[in-house]
């Protein structure tokens, strides 16, 4: 039956602003430094303000989230096109125009008056911190980690840009595999780190699945954010002992795909595609139905942007494989698709974030041996409209009480951190994490670059760090047997482009592409 067509969500909520007026709280209101003479009547009308139009694309954002200069110069005039503001106080408010995106995307009138926008600026600007208090550490990272041995590769070349690594140990003569952004290479190197082989791409590979006859890549496209359908999924063959790239592409025009996984998910027999396609501002989590004879038929499981990862498994037992997925851009939070046979999924938010989190990475572990899986989830992403540091970034555990409802127990801080591994490093039967940051206080604390953090019991963990933890700017990490003795090896990937605003007395362009933590414990 054809579903009638839902008012757009800035009518929506103009019409329910229309009909229910905000109520005005009466909690006590603080007034920042900078902002010492707004009036305490436009703060409290902002505030039941933001309640109605600032949550109908995501989580709710407190103004204690990011500091008075981020909210005044970067969210604020980016979420005004939002609310159909392009113009405001002789300012041209950004908004991107573009093919991709559609006309309807901004909405053509504005969905309240400019004098209830000026209480929304009003209620974040001088509400909001001056400058973010610092991180809480309940321990100080320790530099000096006996249990690792770093190694760097015996020749590199200038500026990498590593934005995928991998540990093939199933291949001796290709262990470790990295994709190289700018130079858009694919690069091979042994057990020893000698290169061994490479690849030209046709763009930046950022996930590689390892099938029995090759390597399917996921090339993004356009690494920096674009709403364009450049990416694309190709097959790499490896014959006479080299590996060598599928001219024709498997599946093309993607939304900037950051991840392919191939599944039944329909049981018929025959493999279908989950993607990400992270996208910017429009993106989704879909998948591509085999039909036969190399035909695909895409279904949208989820249209937002920011799909950056997902695992499958049967959670509930049923035989129909399940999808968990990580939402990183806007409305930001982890998902949990349940498959009811015939592509069809119901969807659950199982965690939800406020977006200057920066949702960055998420896995699927067992940290109380329950027999329930557990969250481990990092938040650090940077990049965005609040460049500041920020006390909630870092590495979280939250657990499941066993009908896969959450709880937060576990909180270390790591400004940007951008992914955690959680794995039985030291080999004693507890899960230890292993973390990297590609925002870190490189000044004060470059040690965050790679933490660390070895499991005490009772989701007490110590960290630790390397003195090479600042050597490089590490966006990826993997963990796998490289030398084939039983305990887990790290390697970090170092993408040494860097925006200006984060300094270091390293200069990470002659950094090497990537360095190697050997196992060297008992």
């Amino acid at each position: 039956m054809h579903q009638p067509k839902l008012l757009p969500w800035y009518f929506r909520a103009f019409l329910f602003a229309s009909l229910f007026p905000p109520i005005v709280s009466c909690h006590s209101i603080h007034r920042n430094k900078t902002h010492p003479d707004v009036a305490i009547e436009s703060i409290k009308s902002g505030e039941a303000l933001a309640k109605i139009y600032c949550q109908t694309c995501h989580m709710l954002p407190d103004p204690s989230l990011a500091d008075t200069k981020s909210w005044e110069n970067g969210i604020l005039p980016q979420m005004g096109p939002r609310l159909g503001i392009f113009y405001y106080n002789f300012e041209q408010y950004p908004r991107q125009r573009n093919k991709f995106i559609g006309p309807e995307f901004y909405p053509s009138q504005p969905a309240l008056g400019l004098g209830q926008w000026q209480d929304i600026l009003n209620y974040y600007e001088a509400t909001s911190p001056d400058t973010m208090p610092p991180q809480q550490k309940t321990e100080q990272i320790t530099v000096g980690l006996p249990l690792f041995q770093v190694e760097i590769p015996p020749s590199y070349y200038f500026r990498p840009t590593t934005c995928y690594v991998k540990f093939n140990t199933s291949d001796t003569a290709h262990s470790i595999v990295i994709s190289d952004a700018f130079r858009k290479n694919l690069y091979f190197f042994n057990r020893n780190l000698v290169l061994t082989d490479s690849v030209v791409q046709s763009g930046p590979v950022v996930d590689i699945d390892y099938e029995k006859n090759g390597l399917l890549a996921c090339d993004i496209g356009m690494l920096n954010p674009n709403d364009g359908k450049s990416g694309k999924a190709f097959f790499i063959k490896k014959g006479g002992g080299h590996y060598q790239m599928d001219t024709t592409a498997f599946l093309d025009s993607l939304q900037r795909p950051v991840q392919v996984t191939p599944v039944d998910l329909n049981q018929d027999g025959r493999l279908d595609y989950i993607f990400c396609e992270f996208g910017n501002l429009t993106g989704a989590l879909s998948w591509m139905e085999n039909t036969g004879n190399n035909h695909f038929l895409r279904h949208v499981i989820r249209q937002i942007p920011g799909a950056i990862k997902v695992y499958v498994n049967d959670y509930n037992h049923d035989g129909l494989p399940d999808i968990w997925a990580l939402f990183a851009q806007g409305d930001e939070g982890i998902f949990l698709f349940t498959n009811k046979g015939h592509g069809n999924f119901e969807s659950r938010e199982v965690l939800r974030f406020p977006p200057s989190y920066g949702s960055s990475s998420f896995e699927l572990d067992d940290f109380n041996k329950d027999g329930f899986p557990d969250i481990l989830y990092t938040c650090g992403d940077n990049a965005d409209f609040s460049q500041v540091l920020k006390p909630y970034h870092g590495v979280y555990i939250f657990i499941n009480d066993g009908t896969n409802h959450f709880t937060q127990k576990y909180f270390y801080p790591i400004n940007g951190c951008y992914k955690a591994m959680a794995r039985d490093f030291d080999g004693d039967g507890d899960l230890d994490l292993a973390t990297i940051s590609y925002f870190a206080d490189y000044l004060h604390q470059p040690e965050e670059g790679f933490v660390y953090l070895e499991n005490k019991g009772d989701f007490h963990f110590f960290p630790y760090s390397i003195p090479q933890a600042g050597m490089g700017r590490w966006l990826t990490m993997d963990a796998g047997d490289l030398d084939g003795d039983g305990k887990l090896d790290i390697i970090l990937g170092n993408f040494s482009a860097t925006p200006s605003q984060y300094k270091h007395p390293v200069d990470w362009k002659k950094s090497p592409p990537f360095i190697v933590l050997r196992n060297v414990g008992k």
